[in-house]
């Protein structure tokens, strides 16, 4: 199972729903939003509606796999 990590502040809150929107897990885990999934975990950045600091800034950890790709495009995480 891949997880990705993302910090539960407002500026964030559209990442984890565009990641469930996508066919991710999400919940919670202490002040994270903890988003999983069998396979890779893709997110568009235009989708969120995030600015590039925000979109940056955004992974607080990652388990299960490895960051493929973050750019002002999107995040991909493929299970390792």
């Amino acid at each position: 199972m891949t997880a990705l990590y993302v910090l539960d502040v407002p500026e964030n809150t559209t990442v984890a729903k565009v990641a469930a929107e996508s066919g991710a897990a999400v919940g919670k885990i202490g002040p994270y939003f903890e988003i999983t999934a069998d396979g890779p975990i893709v997110i568009d950045r235009r989708a969120t509606g995030c600015r590039h600091a925000v979109w940056y800034s955004c992974i607080a950890g990652v388990a299960g796999g490895r960051i493929v790709q973050h750019d002002k495009n999107a995040l991909q995480v493929d299970p390792t």
